[in-house]
């Protein structure tokens, strides 16, 4: 029988990077790679009506025992940040963690340093799971596809345990925004659902930032530099004057808890034309547009003292704060506050500064609170992963599956 983690050091191993400039869902074919295992490996742990759906998306359900029971959903995500490579993951496991900074062995540059991640402090004598620091570990979030995995496999082995049908679901694309573009929420047909897409253990994520993504498109004039003279209009440099009049105290360096922030994470461009992307966040939705207006001023303030240059800016939605609508069914966070209990845990509310599919999901009606699975550090080379809170993601489930079964 695999463990938590030979689960997880397979899954890692499979490169999912999303990407984020395509059409094509899923953005990368290593989703559909590990589409394909998490079907055969579905099947095996009892799962029925396993398929691949549209886009990638793999589905699977656990028959219940309880008549009546509400169906709930457990879902996770397959793609990994395009911030950090993810091809040739090489999971290190430390065993006994001894609480010291932790040198990454395949780039020594790379040292997760207790300093600057206090978190591993209340990690000594656990087992920690890290990259080799050339790339992302991949815990965002594989990490929550292998307890998902394993909670299913332990309850059909133990089938005293009385619980409802449930759903699990394995999203694409979460990481780029889209990972809830081709999900049915009808064909999921459940009540609530849980997304395994947190932080450390114990946390029960109820709200999010609102999200829109800015494109500033900044449109020059090429020539040859030669004959430039009161001819040329370099968009990369207005490109820059445009940045450096956005305000530096609402940037992600600059804020924390409740603050919202403006963003610019992507510069492209040539003589001729720049494009920037900016993140537009808080938790506030009505603050979306007072930053888009800010955004339009900057650009207007730009094109008043320079006339040569044009600045057009595009404002998409991306998600909403899942708390406007987990009210519509508050059993969904009750119950996960009931099981965290019943796992010996105490439960942690935490406001997530940013989003998962439980966004998107609790807007398009299926209220979808996020809970623990062991991560920390996402996004990065300093990625690490603590087996022992994920085991305790898989106590969390388990124990949530048997409140929802006394459920009818």
């Amino acid at each position: 029988m695999d463990t938590l983690l030979d689960r997880f050091c397979r899954y890692v191993k499979v490169e999912t990077t999303a990407v984020e400039d395509t059409k094509d869902y899923p953005s990368s074919p290593g989703q559909l790679e590990l589409g394909k295992l998490l079907v055969e490996e579905m099947k095996a742990v009892g799962l029925e009506n396993v398929a691949s759906h549209e886009g990638g998306i793999v589905m699977g359900t656990l028959p219940g025992n309880v008549d009546g029971a509400q169906t709930i959903a457990w879902l996770a995500h397959q793609d990994t940040s395009p911030e950090a490579s993810g091809k040739d993951v090489k999971p290190n496991i430390i065993e006994n963690y001894n609480g010291d900074d932790i040198v990454l062995p395949g780039d020594t540059s790379k040292i997760i340093k207790v300093e600057e991640f206090p978190q591993l402090k209340a990690l000594k004598g656990k087992t920690i799971i890290t990259s080799d620091g050339t790339t992302l570990l991949g815990a965002d979030d594989k990490a929550g596809v292998a307890v998902i995995m394993t909670a299913i496999e332990h309850l059909n082995n133990n089938p005293d345990i009385k619980h409802g049908p449930i759903r699990v679901v394995f999203t694409c694309d979460e990481e780029v925004g889209r990972g809830c573009d081709k999900v049915d929420i009808k064909k999921i047909g459940a009540t609530a659902a849980y997304t395994l897409d947190g932080e450390g253990e114990a946390g029960l994520e109820n709200e999010t930032f609102s999200a829109d993504m800015a494109t500033v498109t900044v449109t020059g004039f090429n020539i040859h530099p030669g004959y430039g003279y009161q001819k040329m209009v370099n968009a990369i440099r207005y490109a820059g004057e445009f940045l450096a009049r956005m305000p530096k105290e609402v940037s992600p360096e600059m804020t924390k808890d409740r603050d919202q922030f403006m963003h610019p994470y992507v510069l492209e461009g040539a003589v001729d034309k720049a494009t920037i992307r900016i993140l537009l966040r808080s938790f506030e939705t009505n603050d979306l547009g007072s930053q888009a207006k800010q955004l339009n001023d900057i650009a207007a303030s730009v094109m008043a003292d320079f006339p040569k240059v044009k600045i057009d800016i595009e404002v998409k939605k991306q998600y909403r704060n899942m708390i406007e609508h987990l009210n519509k069914e508050p059993r969904g966070t009750r119950r996960a506050e009931q099981a965290i209990k019943n796992a010996g845990l105490t439960p942690k509310y935490e406001s997530i500064r940013g989003g998962t599919d439980g966004s998107r999901l609790s807007e398009m009606g299926l209220p979808t609170p996020n809970l623990s699975c062991g991560m920390h550090n996402f996004h990065s080379p300093l990625e690490f992963a603590c087996l022992d809170q994920m085991e305790n993601g898989v106590k969390v489930l388990i124990e949530l599956a048997q409140l929802w079964g006394k459920e009818k």
